[in-house]
């Protein structure tokens, strides 16, 4: 029997041996399933990390397109001001050539004035010459028509008491 306790022996070690390599066997399945569980859930948090990502990038392109859209808004609006400037600055240099052709313009007509003012002067003068010499002429025209009056009537005295005279020595 002693060669059937060896068997027994060896079954019994063989078994020992299997139980151990199943329990190695079963430590390592639950350490891997501890690892499956671990990756799970790693590649879920990543799944939501990444769900979590494309939100954002979506909200990104979003933001994007708002600003894309926004910025040619602006950029047209600078083109309508800019268009809006240069025509205020060719309006103004139009402005301000008229305005210089008008200060020219207003200068000359100054001169003018001036020159107006002193012709009107001097006329006003030689008016007032004028009427002066004219009172000084009616006067003496007077003073004329007053001695041809007086000689008129001397004349006419002289001529009627010389008639009158001859026709008396007639008689």
């Amino acid at each position: 029997m002693s060669g059937g306790y060896s068997s027994i022996d060896a079954v019994k070690k063989k078994i020992k041996v299997l139980q151990e390599q199943a329990e190695e066997a079963e430590d390592r399945a639950a350490k891997l399933q501890k690892e499956v569980e671990k990756e799970k859930r790693c590649r879920e948090e990543a799944e939501v990390e990444m769900t979590a990502l494309c939100r954002r990038l979506q909200l990104s392109e979003d933001n994007l397109d708002q600003a894309q859209g926004e910025l040619c808004c602006a950029l047209k609006k600078l083109e309508e001001v800019e268009r809006v400037a240069d025509e205020s600055e060719r309006d103004k240099k139009v402005i301000e050539n008229t305005a210089l052709k008008n200060e020219e313009k207003i200068e000359k007509l100054e001169y003018q004035l001036k020159e107006a003012k002193a012709i009107a002067e001097e006329a006003d003068c030689k008016y007032e010459e004028i009427a002066r010499k004219l009172v000084m002429v009616e006067g003496e025209l007077e003073r004329a028509e007053e001695r041809a009056g007086q000689g008129q009537r001397s004349i006419t005295h002289t001529h009627t008491h010389t008639h009158t005279h001859t026709h008396t020595h007639h008689i």
